[in-house]
């Protein structure tokens, strides 16, 4: 079994969902008391917020490729950004690194092609739904990408930010944002991306929504352990 690199802690409680889905996918198909080779960085998300809200992308590109290079001397075979929006210094991740970074955006997308699906809504943070880095990784799949209007984009991204990147998960909150799937829906998504690791704290995939819902964090601890395993 491979090691599994897992660069978290943006937020801390979307990174517990990894080391969880990672460990019982392992168990699921090894049985017995099998679990992951996993080694984890944790960084402080607070450090990282402000570099997002300052637009300094080459600071945490550096904070993070510093903490990859860690985890590839701890042993990791692989590495994982446990967060959507950190893809947008993936280059500079893999770049410090002589293992495999593996990139959720492809995972994500090779999902949506197996369910037969090409045109996408996709939810996040304001820099993942308006910049085009995640975007654009997409479109290379083949898929069209649509994202909310700007009143929407700027509900999820404070629904993430002061919400559930902070523990708080609200009725409230659910409500507007299977209504934002709705409007997605209608413009013609024929599934939704959630786009930010943390949305799967809001959103149940297997019960929510009126088109299929691609969990990423899912998604994503998935594909870690077909590389660990393979």
């Amino acid at each position: 079994m491979k090691c599994i690199g897992l660069l978290g802690g943006m937020s801390w409680e979307s990174t517990a969902e990894y080391y969880r889905l990672i460990n019982r996918e392992v168990a699921r198909r090894l049985g017995g008391l099998h679990s992951a080779r996993i080694v984890l960085a944790s960084v402080d998300f607070a450090e990282v917020a402000a570099l997002q809200a300052s637009g300094d992308w080459d600071a945490a590109g550096r904070l993070l490729a510093t903490q990859a290079a860690r985890l590839e001397g701890a042993g990791a075979d692989l590495v994982l950004i446990c967060a959507n929006t950190m893809h947008k210094v993936a280059d500079a991740v893999q770049d410090a690194i002589g293992v495999p970074l593996l990139h959720l955006a492809d995972a994500t997308a090779d999902a949506v092609r197996a369910a037969g699906i090409t045109r996408v809504g996709l939810l996040g943070t304001a820099y993942t739904m308006e910049q085009d880095f995640y975007r654009d990784r997409l479109a290379t799949h083949g898929l069209a990408v649509l994202v909310p209007d700007a009143d929407d984009r700027a509900e999820v991204h404070r629904t993430i930010y002061d919400e559930l990147c902070r523990g708080e998960v609200l009725d409230e909150s659910h409500r507007t944002h299977l209504a934002i799937i709705e409007r997605l829906r209608a413009r013609g998504a024929e599934g939704i991306i959630l786009g930010c690791t943390e949305l799967e704290l809001l959103l149940d995939p297997d019960a929510d929504g009126s088109v299929p819902l691609f969990a990423t964090t899912r998604i994503h601890a998935r594909a870690a352990v077909d590389a660990a395993l393979a």
